[in-house]
């Protein structure tokens, strides 16, 4: 059987494929025995009809695997959440922390874990950029459709004449996968080491922990300040480093395949508004579905699950092009 290899070289099947190979040499043994004595074919026949069911079962869980990995690989259970201040200034900063806010809550709902990687702060204490590294099961089949461009319109507190100030954040989902076609270039890569800031003991902060990579033919940059070790920390920006890159070779594709991008939800353009937060009006609307929710101040601490649940029912086909406010 040729594709058994690939089951044997698979760490999820090897150990039914090895089960499968000696189910293979039983039913040669017992084939044999009864070409060197017909008079045994009879009471074989029922060893052998166990065996062929046997072999036949442990295929198809092969298979289920095989396939059930398939599936992960396209939606993976772990993705990079990355937020970052647009138009705004200070108040772009707290409506980006708010979205981080939105995103985690909900994910903690869904008791999915979430590691803040970096966050830089603005004066006011808003995000001028912030990621996180989530993982769960179908974290990225729920908020795939989450990159882009989020605009709140609203009266900032510090607003003495009572104008309606509009702000925006980007919003990124990076899917972090297991196999991947990328493949860098060590010369490519400039690596910074600082000292991690906040909490986080003595050692966070007396040694350069923080690592930061930059992938010099495309400006990305990665900062990664959640564990205590450099290498762990380095290792865990290279993992995002490829999730961006890949993203980045995805976005290319679309591009260069779709001759009208708006007839696509999942384009994973960050420059692409698509959704506003109108707190005057207690409105959320995304822009590509022309659809609103209300009830932004439940939305806002995490219960953003029918926005999610909306977008998934969503094809292309459904979508139309979008409004301005």
């Amino acid at each position: 059987m040729e594709e058994l290899e690939k089951f044997l070289q698979n760490p999820k099947t090897s150990f039914l494929a090895e089960s499968y190979k000696k189910l293979i040499s039983d039913e040669k043994s017992t084939e044999s025995m009864i070409k060197e004595d017909p008079s045994l074919a009879d009471l074989a026949k029922s060893d052998l009809e166990s065996i062929r069911f046997q072999k036949e079962s442990i295929l198809k869980q092969m298979n289920d695997i095989l396939i059930e990995e398939e599936k992960e690989e396209e939606f993976p259970n772990e993705i990079i959440l990355e937020v970052r201040a647009g138009a705004g200034g200070e108040e772009a900063s707290l409506f980006a922390e708010e979205l981080a806010l939105m995103y985690t809550k909900y994910a903690q709902n869904r008791g999915w874990n979430v590691t803040v990687l970096d966050e830089s702060r603005s004066a006011v204490g808003g995000y001028k950029e912030a990621s996180f590294q989530i993982r769960g099961q179908d974290i990225y089949k729920t908020l795939r459709y989450e990159t882009g461009v989020h605009r709140v319109q609203r009266i900032p507190a510090t607003e003495k004449m009572g104008r309606v100030h509009t702000s925006t954040a980007s919003v990124a989902i990076l899917p972090v996968r297991k196999k991947t076609s990328i493949v860098i270039n060590p010369t490519d890569i400039e690596i910074e080491f600082s000292r991690s800031g906040g909490a986080g003991g003595q050692n966070v902060n007396k040694v350069e922990t923080a690592v930061r990579l930059i992938h010099k033919p495309t400006g990305i940059d990665v900062r990664c300040t959640s564990e205590r070790s450099q290498l762990k920390n380095r290792e865990k920006a290279m993992s995002i480093l490829i999730s961006k890159l890949e993203v980045l070779k995805e976005e290319e594709e679309a591009k260069k395949y779709s001759k009208d991008r708006k007839d696509q939800i999942g384009t994973a353009d960050r420059s692409e508004k698509i959704r506003t937060y109108n707190i005057l009006q207690d409105r959320i609307t995304d822009h590509r579905i022309k659809k609103s929710w209300h009830n932004i101040e439940k939305i806002m601490i995490g219960e953003v699950g029918p926005i999610l649940e909306e977008m998934a029912n969503f094809s292309g086909e459904d979508v139309v092009g979008e409004d301005e406010d």
